[in-house]
């Protein structure tokens, strides 16, 4: 028999249910834990998920999330701006950035290729890449999108319609794993597939 809950702590649960990778035990933990701390502490966790919700945009160069525009890393004038990494979602961006190793500048697609769920190029920032790579700045392109067939073949058509404006693409090396996500890749693979990144 499911245990009855108290409305409020029900529709918290179903709430938090929602989250990625929260199921409905992990679920009732977190409601319980968020009932038992202190007024100011639920009054900061609500603030901050309301804040996230009305602050946080996208960088109208780069496309990452931030909270000024242009974002921190592209306003950055010791970033190389010859070199643009090209990645899937913000969450492989803040991956490569923990590694250390890059010092170049953004390109976040919000996505990859995928016919199959309907994801073609007018559904990614591709045009917008596009743009950027306009005025000869940018020397090279770095496809640093998932090892997963969708990646793959997302790398490939940015690398067919970069290739012809004279400008060098290359791929992070095979350290990254085939199937894996960048953001669980620990920062050691991700500075050698760096590194070690070969012509597309």
């Amino acid at each position: 028999m499911p245990v009855q809950h108290a409305q409020p702590i029900s529709r918290l649960i179903q709430e938090l249910t929602k989250l990625p990778g929260v199921g409905e035990k992990t679920a009732s933990r977190l409601a319980l834990h968020i009932l038992r701390a202190s007024q100011e502490d639920a009054e900061a966790l609500a603030r901050a998920i309301l804040e996230v919700k009305e602050k946080i945009r996208l960088c109208s160069q780069c496309f990452n999330l931030t909270d000024q525009d242009p974002c921190r890393i592209c306003q950055d004038p010791r970033r190389n701006r010859e070199v643009i990494c090209v990645v899937s979602g913000p969450e492989d961006l803040i991956a490569l950035e923990k590694s250390g190793s890059f010092r170049g500048l953004y390109h976040v697609l919000h996505g990859v290729l995928s016919p199959l769920e309907g994801v073609g190029p007018k559904d990614l920032k591709i045009n917008e890449l596009l743009s950027r790579l306009q005025g000869g700045k940018v020397k090279e392109v770095i496809m640093a999108t998932n090892p997963s067939v969708e990646g793959e073949a997302t790398a490939q058509y940015l690398s067919q319609i970069i290739k012809p404006l004279g400008i060098r693409v290359t791929r992070i090396a095979r350290g990254v794993p085939m199937g894996g996500d960048l953001q669980y890749i620990d920062e050691v693979t991700l500075s050698k597939s760096l590194e070690n990144r070969s012509p597309l």
